[in-house]
């Protein structure tokens, strides 16, 4: 069940950051129809992603992983490609988010058993 989980998280981790990656690409490029396209993509793949980590976690962990992924991958990526101001506070929220979500990865969170 370890390798399981793992790869839970391994699918929620790509479901966030191509969550992410649609943010960007909607606002990196300025042709309307590269911007749509790209956004579409990665919200397909990242909806792929997310119903492949639900398979292997909890619904909680799946998502707050998820979310976490989406939300330090968008914070950097405006850093970095935008040159976007990160204050303190930003750093201080993302290191409570990522906290959390490794009190809940760790939590005892009945483990899911498979029907397939």
């Amino acid at each position: 069940m370890v390798g399981q989980s793992r790869a839970g998280y391994a699918w929620a981790v790509a479901a966030g950051f191509n969550a992410a990656c649609a943010a960007i690409a909607a606002k990196f490029f300025a042709s309307q129809f590269i911007k749509y396209g790209l956004v579409v993509l990665f919200n397909v793949i990242m909806w792929a992603c997310h119903v492949n980590s639900l398979k292997a976690l909890s619904s909680l962990q799946a998502t707050v992983t998820n979310f976490a992924t989406n939300f330090l991958t968008s914070g950097l990526a405006g850093f970095f490609f935008f040159e976007e101001a990160l204050p303190y506070k930003w750093y201080a929220g993302a290191s409570f988010i990522v906290l959390g979500v490794l009190v809940l990865s760790k939590s005892s969170v009945e483990e899911k058993t498979r029907t397939d």
